[in-house]
This record gives structure tokens, C-alpha cells and sequence, in this order.
């Protein structure tokens, strides 16, 4: 745009709150404060607001039509999916609409099970509103909510229990690596394990079901298995610096925004340097000390950062084991280092950390090391969630009884931000299959244009969490073992919502309802029925 070499540009990113990928497209006046503030020769800030900007203005997601087709067989084995979809665009492309509508969100319309054939034809449409992406899971929740809603479609057309319908459907640990007809290869996990923990914590429904007939209400129970695949990327580059009082500082380019990467980069280095965590500082967004750097998106900041952070920390007692041997008068083959100390092997002569950061500023250089790494393929964390609901039929009011998680990332690296990263995904999905809808009337004027007219999930609208993480799969495509996590539970929430619904509403005679199932959808559905 502005024709100047790209290292001219200096950016500097501050806490900047949650992305969940609204917060990765170009939008307009980005680049025109660099143009005014270039004309008028003097700094220009431009400050988003809620209401003129992030409802009229900010991309959307998630919006759909699909047509589906499913062949099965007696027993409910599916034999080839058909779906047709609708995706709107807005009013221009965005950066990644097309893709998210396509190949990101298509290729996982096999979900966790073994479909020989799949056919998928996508429309993009053009119409009045903004632009639509990417926004938390991209693609994958529209994809998982497709599969996940047809598994239990089938169940109700044969009369058989939908976890059934699943457990016949399920790729089998044991064909791992497969490879799915969208072309992607599970490398691990055990689906059916995973529902089976997911059913056994949901024990005893149907006496809950009985005592909520009793007070006129509905109980329903929903399962919803999903699959997330999350690309390895571009890969990240981490330095590890070290200063002459022996703390580090890690420079790197995925940007946090909310997810923990101060801890958990740290964590990776303090272990692998063997010092206290709080001696470990991170430093992230500004281009003229991090030159190189791919940001945060699609789950993959711990699988290529931790690896990046351990390398860069490797190379620091490497090139640290250098300036100890010269500083000691010693062979480097003689030097060990443990626990943030150098040491010549067989002696008590030693050097910290800091006192080899000060051997090497006496010779005009720096202690430090610099590791790039991109994992080899792709990760694919997966899980069974269920839900259990109960609905007033006169108002259609839906109350969450209780959310069950049963989650395999792999390896984990620290479970209370990774409990952190579920439950907030579990809440943004909530909020899509219950509550969140932009409405534009026929001129186009959108109607939903603030937190009076667009409703999102507060702490009281939440049930309970109980989430188990399983870390029997290890994913053998990083170092680590890492599945990335960050997008899961707003992939697996929406279809055990409805899936949940429907099954409350089953009695009745209702078998389909869109997201999101407000109450008064419900109690038009209901009254529809009767």
C-alpha cells in the first residue's frame, strides 16, 4: 500500500483482550491512520467503539444454509453424505471467507467417524451484510454441528439410540493413522473411549427425567463427539536472552491475546533451563525487537512456540557451555550444566547463568540462543461433550442442567489455563446455539446493533462445568505430544445444545430446530406440534 520497505514500519501490539480471529483480517482504518498520520506529518489515533463500530463494522461468522443427504444402512452405518451449502459472504470477500467456507470447514465433515464418501458443493453468496470469516473453531464448528446433528437424525429415522448410531460409525483406535474421504489423517486417539467416559458421567438421566415430568417440565440429554484439525503453519521463532543477574526473557512472535503464553512459554523455558518460572520474562508485540513472528490463530501457538521456546532455551546451554569452558580455562566437552549452573565435570568450580551473561558481556556479545520449529503435520484434538437441559413447554425457557467435557489434547502442559481455554470456548458456544444472532431488516439496516438487541451468555445463563482431560493419545506430529486446544469448545458446544433440545422435545413430536433456539423458537416449535 504505502510502497516503502517493510522493516520502515515499526508495529507495536499491547494487550489487546480476546481475538477469536475477528481480530486477524485487515480492516480499513488501519491503514488510513498510517495514510493521515503520513499527510498531516503528526500522530493520529483512531479508537473503535462498541456501538458505530464492532456491531455495524466488524466481520461476522458462522453464517449458513446447509442441504444435507445422508445414505445408511439398516443397522445405521452411514454410507456416503451429501451437504449443499449456502455460505454468505457479506458484501466483499474478507481475507479467508472463501477458505473457511470450503476447505477449512469441509474437510472436517467427517468428523470422528469412517463415511467412504462425502460430496460437498458450496455456494458463496453475496448479500447485504458485513463481511463474514473466520471467528473461534473457522469452519469446523459448521462442519462437526453438520455430521453431529445428521448422527442423531439417523438414530430418530431408525428408532435406535444415537450413541449406538455413533459407536457404529466410530473410526476405530486401532485404524489410526486414518485417513479420512476429506483427506485429512487422524494420527491418534480413541473416540469411542472417550463417549464411553462422557455416558458413564452422565449416569442415572432417565430418573432425572422422570422427577422433571413430574413438574411439568422437559429434561433432554445430548452427546456430540467432535474432531478439530489445527494446521501447523507457517511455525514460530523464539530467542531466549539472558541478562547478567540470570533472568531470561523470551522474545517471540505469537501475539497473546488472553490465552496464558506468558506462563506457558515461560514454564517451557524454566524447565528446560532448569530455573524458577518467575525468573522468565516474555516480551511479544513489536516488530523492531521480534523481526520475525506469525501471530496467534488456529490453535497452534503451543505446538510450534513450546518446541521454539525449548530449542531456543537449548541453544542459550549451548552457546552458554562456549563462554563457561573460555571463562574457566576449560575444554567445552568438560563443561555440564544443570539446574542453571555451568560446571567443569568432577570439580566444584562453577558459573551461574548470570556469571557466564557477564563472561560473554566482557567480550562485547550477549548469552542467548534462537530456534525456529514447525511441527511436521497437522494435530487433531477431539473429544465427546453431553449436555443436559430441561425446558418450561408454556415459555419455552431452556435451563442448563449440566455441561460434561471429556477432552484429549494430548499432552498437557498446564490443565488450569487448558480448563480455561474449554470452558471459555464451551461459553462462545452456548452463546451461538442459544442465544447470538445478527438481524438486518430489508433495507439492510442492521437491527442488533448492541447489547440490548444482541443477547450473549453471562455467568448465570452457564451451568456447571465438569471437564476431564485425558491424556492417553499423545500426538506424535510435535515434540511434545500437544493437540491445540484453544478453539474446542466452541467446535463441540452447538450440536449437543440442540442435540440436547430435540431430545427434550422429542416427546412432543418436534424434530428439528435452528440455532439459535431461542425461547420463543421453542415455544413456536412446541406449539406447532400440538
Amino acid at each position: 500500500l504505502f510502497r516503502i520497505p517493510e522493516d520502515a514500519f515499526r508495529v507495536v501490539t499491547h494487550e489487546v483482550g480476546g481475538g477469536f480471529g475477528m481480530k486477524i483480517f485487515m480492516y480499513p482504518e488501519q491503514p488510513f491512520v498510517l495514510f493521515a498520520a503520513r499527510e498531516l506529518a503528526r500522530p493520529v489515533r483512531w479508537v473503535g467503539e462498541r456501538s458505530p463500530d464492532a456491531f455495524p463494522s466488524d466481520y461476522h461468522g458462522r453464517d449458513q444454509v446447509n442441504d444435507i443427504d445422508v445414505g445408511f444402512d439398516e443397522e445405521g452405518r452411514i454410507l456416503a453424505l451429501s451437504v449443499q451449502t449456502n455460505a454468505n459472504l457479506g458484501a466483499f470477500v474478507s481475507n479467508f471467507a472463501p477458505y473457511i467456507a470450503t476447505e477449512c470447514g469441509g474437510a472436517m465433515l467427517s468428523g470422528v467417524y469412517s463415511i467412504p464418501t462425502i460430496a460437498l458443493e458450496v455456494h458463496g453468496v453475496f448479500t447485504n451484510t458485513v463481511p463474514v470469516d473466520a471467528y473461534r473453531g473457522a469452519g469446523h464448528p459448521e462442519a462437526i454441528y453438520v455430521i453431529e446433528r445428521t448422527i442423531d437424525a439417523v438414530a430418530r429415522k431408525l428408532g435406535i439410540d444415537a450413541e449406538d448410531i455413533r459407536r457404529r460409525n466410530f473410526i476405530q483406535a486401532e485404524q489410526l493413522p486414518y485417513s479420512t474421504a476429506m483427506n485429512w489423517t487422524y494420527d491418534s486417539g480413541d473416540f469411542a473411549a472417550l463417549l464411553n467416559k462422557a455416558e458413564a458421567a452422565t449416569g442415572n438421566f432417565e430418573l432425572r427425567k422422570m422427577e422433571a415430568k413430574s413438574r411439568g417440565r422437559l429434561r433432554g440429554l445430548g452427546f456430540s463427539n467432535y474432531v478439530k484439525g489445527v494446521r501447523a503453519g507457517a511455525g514460530e521463532v523464539a530467542r531466549v536472552e539472558i541478562s547478567t543477574d540470570g533472568k531470561a526473557t523470551i522474545l517471540i512472535g505469537s501475539q497473546s491475546n488472553g490465552q496464558g503464553h506468558e506462563t506457558v512459554f515461560a514454564q517451557a523455558v524454566a524447565e528446560q533451563l532448569g530455573v524458577d518460572p518467575g525468573k522468565v520474562a516474555l516480551i511479544q508485540g513489536d516488530t523492531d525487537r521480534i523481526a520475525i513472528g506469525h501471530g496467534t490463530g488456529g490453535s497452534r501457538s503451543m505446538i510450534n512456540g513450546i518446541p521454539a521456546c525449548n530449542r531456543a532455551a537449548g541453544a542459550v546451554i549451548e552457546n552458554g557451555t562456549r563462554y563457561a569452558a573460555d571463562a574457566m580455562e576449560a575444554a567445552q566437552t568438560d563443561i555440564e550444566y544443570t539446574d542453571g549452573i555451568f560446571r567443569i565435570a568432577g570439580t566444584d568450580r562453577t558459573m551461574t547463568l548470570g556469571d557466564v551473561a557477564v563472561a560473554a558481556a566482557n567480550k562485547g556479545e550477549h548469552l542467548d540462543g534462537e530456534a525456529q520449529f514447525t511441527a511436521d503435520a497437522m494435530t487433531f484434538p477431539n473429544g465427546c461433550h453431553a449436555c443436559e437441559v430441561e425446558i418450561d413447554p408454556e415459555t419455552g425457557m431452556v435451563h442448563l442442567i449440566m455441561y460434561w467435557a471429556v477432552d484429549d489434547f494430548g499432552t498437557i502442559v498446564n490443565p488450569l489455563l487448558l480448563q480455561g481455554q474449554v470452558q471459555g470456548g464451551l461459553a462462545q458456544g452456548i452463546g451461538q446455539a442459544l442465544m447470538e444472532r445478527c438481524v438486518y431488516d430489508e433495507y439492510g439496516q442492521l437491527l442488533s446493533g448492541s447489547f440490548m438487541d444482541y443477547c450473549v451468555p453471562r455467568a448465570d445463563d452457564l451451568p456447571n462445568f465438569s471437564i476431564e482431560l485425558v491424556e492417553d493419545y499423545p500426538c506424535p506430529t510435535n515434540p511434545q505430544g500437544i493437540k491445540g486446544a484453544g478453539e474446542a469448545g466452541a467446535v463441540a458446544a452447538p450440536p449437543v445444545l440442540i442435540n440436547a433440545i430435540l431430545n427434550a422435545l422429542a416427546p412432543l413430536g418436534v424434530k428439528d430446530i435452528d440455532m439459535p433456539a431461542t425461547s420463543e423458537r421453542i415455544w413456536r416449535a412446541i406449539r406447532e406440534v400440538l
